[in-house]
């Protein structure tokens, strides 16, 4: 299934990605210029979203993956954010201003004990879910897909609103492969947190 087809029914091309600058920068240097939500550096280069906002789906949609996951994780000793939240990816053991790598997932869970300070959090993340739009699919699928494999990350979701579809990478012997495609509809697990599922028919009735 090819991004390139991926259209929203609005016809707004929301946030599209862009370089800032031909510069290299560490998560120090992003505290200092950052907005809010949507700036990442990915191995030192920088990128920007430029307005307008995402469409009212995408945001519908990263709100119901919260309330699923949220209360399916609930006991556990993971917890669910939503963007604006800096997930670090260190290469090794640098120190946090030194990591080149800093990203915003739209949803994102972690296996940790305790809530994270500053509103950061490090790679031991247990999934990931990127909620396309036509400007940015491109980019979560070439830079980001192996940006995450790189990171361990145990598993990625692409979540194609118009298409109603999910592209599901899981990570085996450090590896993702070919990602599993299905559309959004029954249940699908998060095989990293056995017994987590989100019920996509409950979902999508939301939205209607």
């Amino acid at each position: 299934m090819a991004v390139d087809h991926y259209q929203l029914t609005t016809g707004r091309d929301p946030m599209p990605v862009t370089q800032r600058d031909t510069q290299r920068h560490t998560y120090g240097d992003y505290l200092e210029w950052s907005r809010d939500y949507g700036d990442e550096v990915i191995d030192g280069v920088a990128y920007v979203r430029e307005p307008p906002s995402p469409a009212p789906i995408h945001q519908e949609l990263v709100v119901e993956l919260l309330h699923e996951l949220r209360y399916a994780l609930e006991g556990r000793s993971c917890r669910v954010y939503v963007a604006p939240l800096d997930v670090r990816l260190p290469r090794s053991s640098e120190s946090d201003e030194e990591i080149e790598t800093v990203v915003q997932p739209d949803v994102s869970s972690s296996a940790i004990a305790a809530r994270p300070t500053n509103a950061e959090c490090e790679a031991r993340q247990t999934g990931i879910a990127e909620v396309l739009s036509p400007s940015t699919a491109s980019y979560d699928q070439s830079v980001k897909i192996p940006l995450y494999e790189r990171a361990s990350v145990a598993e990625v979701w692409l979540v194609h609103p118009t298409d109603r579809t999910l592209a599901i990478y899981r990570l085996k012997d450090g590896r993702y492969g070919r990602p599993i495609y299905q559309k959004l509809e029954g249940q699908t697990l998060l095989s990293a947190v056995p017994g987590v599922s989100v019920d996509w028919d409950r979902v999508m009735a939301r939205l209607v």
